[in-house]
């Protein structure tokens, strides 16, 4: 079956990650021995909840809340945004509520694909074509993603240019040394740098100084910016590794850091975060994982780490169907809930077949199917599947979505927005940024802007590119 606009091969490969046999980029075991010392991560877990795993029962924006197309901060100028087939002007995704297509949500930035602009195929099967204007818990659709957006992800930080790791050092040592510290110089340095551009920076400080710099570092920062610091500091896989440590060892387990990592990674980051957590922490991920979850939340994320998502940016929509008629099946097609069939499905489909499988689900069962996630399960394996389902559906709104309720509310959670802000900062801190103005209205600067202070400020807002 042909969707209109997709491109003839299927979606195009995801940029920014490592290409296929790259070498690890995780130093041998020992090369790091500041976790110990690192600051804990806190609190651990987004502000508390409804029912729901995300708050306000599914967390994303109420539906109406949003301008006509066009009013939104960022948006593509009138005319610029795609057009979809069959769909009188002003409807269509982002329309008023009651309109055609996913009510209440703004379609992400038009990118395009090859020669013409990306088109979004509509989901069919409903009434008079339009979606069921109600849903569980009041929860709306997750903001779907064009195909093309996948073409040009980018990130805020790019390698910098005439780079001299030997220099950067210098400039370190100097803004370390002697009473006080010029945090502005090293804001300055941090920022602007990649994070292999960093890796030197660190073995060049060793080489001319003889001193480990994020010795330095700690002794002269702390709280929220050495955290950012150290962040920075490590390579991007030893990172990931050992977040989901400190996720797991003492009392409790933050399972949102779990999940965020786990099931938003591609096949070969999930296989070095899993040689990395040997390596340098000489422990098995997947026995830790074990010995902290427990039912089919466990389940999910064992299936994770195994990093055997099919890849293969091709979409079957014969295979979408029958894989949105299993999951009818196993769910709302029958009393009780078959957990097996949506651990199968959800852990070893690609992202690409994932949301084709979503837009058949709407046909099939009449019903959105993260309303169907939310209704078949609760907790810690509800919000694991969500997660996988709304990177196969737009991930920059996914970490949009997780910034917004990092910062929402009384307190800030800095470890989550530090996380993210680093991990993305080189892959589709662009994207995210852009989708955060449409689906809250403002911009990811100002609210990092409100919400915190002095030089971890302005390093965050150094990166994200304020």
């Amino acid at each position: 079956m042909s969707y209109p606009g997709y491109p003839p091969t299927g979606y195009p490969p995801f940029p920014g990650y490592p290409p296929a046999g790259q070498e690890s980029s995780f130093p041998p075991p020992g090369q790091y021995p500041y976790p110990s010392g690192f600051p804990p991560v806190g609190g651990g877990a987004y502000p508390p909840a409804p029912s729901s795993s995300y708050p306000g029962a599914g967390g994303y924006p109420a539906p109406g809340g949003y301008p006509a197309p066009g009013g939104y901060p960022g948006a593509p100028p009138p005319g610029g945004a795609p057009a979809y087939p069959g769909v009188p002007p002003g409807q269509g995704f982002g329309a008023p509520p009651g309109g055609a297509g996913f009510s209440g949500y703004p379609q992400p930035p038009s990118q395009s694909y090859g020669s013409g602009p990306a088109q979004v195929p509509l989901p069919g099967g409903f009434p008079g074509g339009q979606m069921p204007s109600q849903y569980p818990g009041g929860q709306a659709p997750y903001p779907s993603q064009p195909a093309a957006m996948t073409q040009g992800v980018q990130g805020t930080v790019q390698p910098a240019a005439n780079f001299d790791a030997m220099r950067d050092a210098e400039i370190l040592r100097k803004a370390m040394k002697g009473f006080g510290t010029d945090e502005q110089a090293i804001v300055d340095v941090v920022a602007s740098r990649s994070s292999d551009q960093r890796q030197k920076i660190k073995a060049a400080f060793k080489t001319m100084y003889g001193k480990d710099l994020i010795k330095d570092l700690k002794s002269e920062l702390s709280g929220n910016m050495e955290e950012l610091i150290l962040a920075l500091f490590m390579p991007s896989t030893y990172y990931d590794a050992w977040s989901l440590r400190n996720a797991m060892k003492g009392a409790g387990t933050q399972e949102r850091v779990l999940i965020e990592i786990l099931c938003t990674r591609t096949n070969q980051e999930i296989r070095e975060i899993v040689r990395c957590y040997q390596s340098e922490f000489g422990r098995d991920l997947e026995k830790d994982i074990r010995s902290d979850t427990s039912g089919h939340f466990e389940r999910l994320l064992v299936s994770m780490c195994q990093g055997n998502r099919d890849e293969n940016q091709n979409v079957n929509h014969q295979l979408a169907q029958e894989d949105a008629q299993r999951l009818y099946q196993a769910g709302e097609g029958r009393l009780g809930t078959d957990e097996s069939c949506f651990n199968m499905i959800l852990a070893t489909r690609s992202f690409p077949q994932l949301k084709a499988t979503v837009e058949a689900y709407s046909r099939v069962a009449n019903r959105d199917l993260l309303s169907s996630v939310a209704r078949e399960f609760s907790g810690s394996v509800e919000s694991g599947l969500k997660t996988i389902l709304q990177c196969a559906l737009n991930r920059p709104a996914f970490f949009a979505e997780r910034l917004y309720y990092s910062m929402k509310g009384a307190g800030t959670d800095d470890s989550t927005l530090v996380r993210i802000v680093v991990t993305r900062s080189e892959i589709d801190l662009v994207q995210i940024k852009q989708t955060f103005s449409q689906m809250y209205q403002k911009t990811l600067g100002t609210m990092i802007a409100s919400d915190t202070s002095g030089d971890y400020r302005k390093l965050l807002l150094a990166i994200v590119g304020q």
